[in-house]
C-alpha cells in the first residue's frame, strides 16, 4: 500500500493512503542502519510504501524516490541533516523586519538551499502595520533587492488580512513548506486562511523580541482550492549543508551571472586578482549583503566555524 506522509509527531507518522484512509505508522528499524545522516529518515511530503498490521498501524518499509526537498544542518549536530520536507511545488519563507528580525543571512541562505534543488520560493513579509518609518524603508529596500535578482516578495498582515487573498492564490494547486523563525506569524497566518486548522499561535519575548515555539510537529494542511501547505516548527538558523565550495555560486544568481568572467575558472570570489564578482560588488551591482551571505556559506566547509546562530 502507498500513500502520503501528511503528519510527523517525531514518533508517528500520518499517511493518507492511495485508498483515501488515515494510517498511524512508525519507520521500520532498517532506516536507521542505512547511513543516512538525517535527524529523521521520513519527512512531510514523502511518498511511501506501508506495511499494514492488525492493529489498524503500519509500518514504513520504502520511501519513494524523491524530487526534491528543503534541507538544513541539524542544530543538535552539525554533520548530520535536518529535512524540512519533501516534493515541494513552492517554499515560501515568512520574514518580519522586528518582532523578531530576520537577518540577510539567514534570508540567502534558504534562498541558496532552494537554488541547489530547484524549489521556486515566494518571500512574504509579514507585520507590515507595526513597523515605524525606518523600519518600513528598510523592509522597501529588500523588497527592491530581492524582487531585482528575481524572487517574488509579498507585503502582508495576517492580523488586518493585507495581502492574504494574494496570498491565498499563491498557495492554489500546489504544495508549499512555510518556514521561517518563530513569533514571525505563520500560525497566524494559517488560521486567518483556514480558520479550521485552529493553529496554536504565541507570542513575542518583548525583552529579546524573539519569538517562542508554538508548533512543535510538521503537518500538511490541505488546501480548498486543491494542493497542500506544510506548517513547520520554527527554525533558528539555516545552517547549509551538501554544498561544495565551487558550488555555492552557482546558488547566488547574480554571482553565479558576473562569474563567467572571471580570471581564473576555480575562482572562489574571495580574494582573487581578475574577480569580476568582487569588482560588481565594489561597483553596487552586486549586494554588499548578498555577497557577505555567500562568504559566510563558504565558511561552512570549515566545521570548525559553524555557529548555531546560522
Amino acid at each position: 500500500m502507498h500513500g502520503l506522509v501528511v503528519k510527523n509527531t517525531g514518533s508517528w507518522y500520518t499517511v493518507h493512503t492511495d485508498d483515501r484512509r488515515s494510517v498511524e505508522c512508525k519507520v521500520k528499524g532498517s532506516f536507521r542502519l542505512k547511513g543516512i545522516r538525517s535527524t529523521s529518515p521520513v519527512v512531510i511530503g514523502d511518498r511511501v510504501e506501508i506495511e499494514e498490521n492488525n492493529e489498524g498501524t503500519a509500518l514504513i518499509i520504502k520511501i519513494d524516490e524523491r524530487r526534491n526537498y528543503m534541507i538544513r544542518r541539524a542544530s543538535n549536530l552539525s554533520k548530520e541533516s535536518h529535512i524540512l520536507a519533501a516534493n515541494i511545488d513552492l517554499a515560501v519563507l515568512v520574514i518580519t523586519i522586528n518582532y523578531p528580525s530576520t537577518t540577510t543571512v539567514f534570508i540567502d541562505r534558504f534562498l541558496a538551499t532552494a537554488e541547489a534543488y530547484r524549489i521556486p520560493v515566494q518571500l512574504v513579509f509579514n507585520k507590515v502595520d507595526r513597523y515605524d518609518e525606518e523600519e518600513l524603508e528598510y523592509l522597501e529596500g529588500l523588497i527592491n533587492l530581492y524582487e531585482t535578482i528575481g524572487y517574488p516578495c509579498l507585503k502582508m498582515c495576517a492580523a488586518t488580512g493585507e495581502g492574504m487573498d494574494t496570498f491565498r492564490q499563491i498557495l492554489s494547486g500546489k504544495i508549499t513548506l512555510m518556514s521561517g523563525h518563530s513569533g514571525v506569524g505563520k500560525s497566524t497566518i494559517i488560521n486567518k486562511l483556514f480558520p479550521d486548522a485552529n493553529l496554536k499561535t504565541g507570542g513575542i519575548s518583548e525583552y529579546h523580541k524573539k519569538g517562542m515555539h508554538t508548533t512543535t510537529f510538521s503537518e500538511m494542511i490541505p488546501l480548498p482550492d486543491g494542493g497542500y501547505l506544510i506548517d513547520t516548527p520554527g527554525i533558528k538558523g539555516f545552517g547549509t549543508i551538501e554544498m561544495e565550495g565551487a558550488e555555492v555560486a552557482h546558488y547566488f544568481p547574480e554571482i553565479f551571472k558576473f562569474s563567467a568572467d572571471c580570471r581564473f575558472n576555480n575562482c572562489t570570489h574571495s580574494n582573487e586578482p581578475g574577480c569580476t564578482v568582487i569588482k560588481a560588488v565594489e561597483e553596487h551591482y552586486i549586494s554588499e549583503s548578498r555577497y557577505k551571505s555567500y562568504l559566510n556559506i563558504l565558511e561552512d566547509k570549515d566545521e570548525n566555524k559553524y555557529r548555531e546562530a546560522y
